[in-house]
């Protein structure tokens, strides 16, 4: 077919794509009326992730699902403003890593509400001031995000998803390497870059601030200053990057968790995580048999992390991650036994598995 044949055609996929977008819309809209009618959430991680992977089975290219994500992330984030605006809260402010993770889950035509620090995120979604939340909670090179971790024992607020996102982090400042004398990021991003800066800045001192794009913010501000953030908050914050890839691990990734007041349900189809707080007797064998009560049923734990309880010195609990969902019967027998000797057992949330 000739150049013109081939437009004409595309015009005409086009406009059966339209209204094929369109009708699914307001499809979208109706089941959204039943559900405020119902009193139920309008968005169900477990029931996006059910169609996303019915999608990636369907599908048989030249598209690769992660394109076929991407476009229906869109589609629903356009059909959920429609329903309801729904806010999202993140760490703020505007462009930072957080700021992008939630923009990858929930797409382009939600609120984000920024938050000035993680406890903020947790009373706003508590408060009703925003539908859900996103927080970092633990990056592959630095661990866990103790501030993200720590609020989960005085919150009822549950985990409903996960997001998974590659760290690219970038110096950013108005001056040189050489004449850079003090590096400001969040502790986080700081640990993710300790070589880097051992290796080019190891006479600059180093300033924690509540986020990387608060650290933009100061470089702006101070010539003899650097940040250490994404490139996005360079080009938003109109400062310049200086050296990008300074991350130690070429394979930085940090690990985001969205809290609401509820957890996600279980669908069939779906693979799923569940969290939970536990703490133990300070005695000998006490840990072990609290992992027993999951080996013995082969549940497969991806993430045990001690944090101290805050309540009394040198006692801790522990963050544990399990691969299933608390409403399976395995999962659901396990915890209970755990109840019968563990002083401390709380459920966080289920949410799909999905990178």
């Amino acid at each position: 077919m000739d150049l013109d044949t081939l437009r004409k055609k595309i015009d005409e996929i086009d406009l059966q794509v339209l209204e094929l977008l369109n009708e699914r819309v307001r499809t979208a809209a109706e089941i959204g009326h039943v559900k405020r009618l119902e009193g139920s959430p309008i968005y169900v991680a477990s029931r996006e992730e059910q169609v996303l992977s019915k999608l990636g089975k369907l599908n048989k290219g030249p598209l690769k699902d992660e394109a076929i994500r991407a476009i229906y992330r869109e589609i629903m984030s356009a059909a959920i403003a429609l329903e309801k605006p729904m806010r999202i809260a993140y760490l703020g402010p505007e462009a930072t890593y957080t700021h992008q993770a939630a923009n990858k889950k929930f797409g382009a035509s939600i609120e984000y509400i920024p938050a000035p620090a993680i406890p903020d995120v947790f009373h706003m979604v508590s408060k009703g001031e925003a539908d859900h939340g996103v927080i970092p909670i633990e990056n592959s090179t630095e661990g866990a995000v103790s501030h993200s971790m720590d609020m989960f024992f005085e919150s009822d607020l549950k985990i409903c998803a996960q997001i998974f996102m590659p760290i690219s982090h970038c110096l950013i400042s108005q001056s040189p390497v050489e004449a850079i004398e003090r590096v400001y990021s969040k502790d986080q991003a700081i640990g993710q870059c300790r070589k880097w800066l051992h290796a080019h800045l190891s006479n600059a001192s180093l300033h924690t601030c509540d986020s990387t794009t608060q650290a933009v913010q100061v470089a702006k501000k101070d010539p003899k200053a650097a940040a250490i953030a994404s490139v996005l908050a360079s080009d938003l914050y109109g400062v310049p990057v200086v050296k990008e890839g300074i991350q130690d691990r070429s394979d930085n990734t940090t690990r985001f968790l969205v809290i609401a007041k509820e957890s996600s349900g279980y669908v069939e189809g779906v693979a799923f995580k569940s969290s939970f707080l536990l703490s133990i007797d300070d005695s000998v064998g006490a840990l072990e048999r609290a992992l027993h009560v999951f080996s013995s049923r082969n549940l497969n734990l991806s993430k045990i992390e001690s944090r101290p309880n805050g309540k009394t010195a040198w006692e801790y609990s522990f963050f544990v991650d399990v691969i299933g969902h608390y409403e399976q019967d395995t999962i659901a027998e396990a915890i209970e036994e755990l109840r019968g000797f563990c002083p401390f057992v709380k459920w966080l949330g289920s949410y799909p598995n999905v990178k």
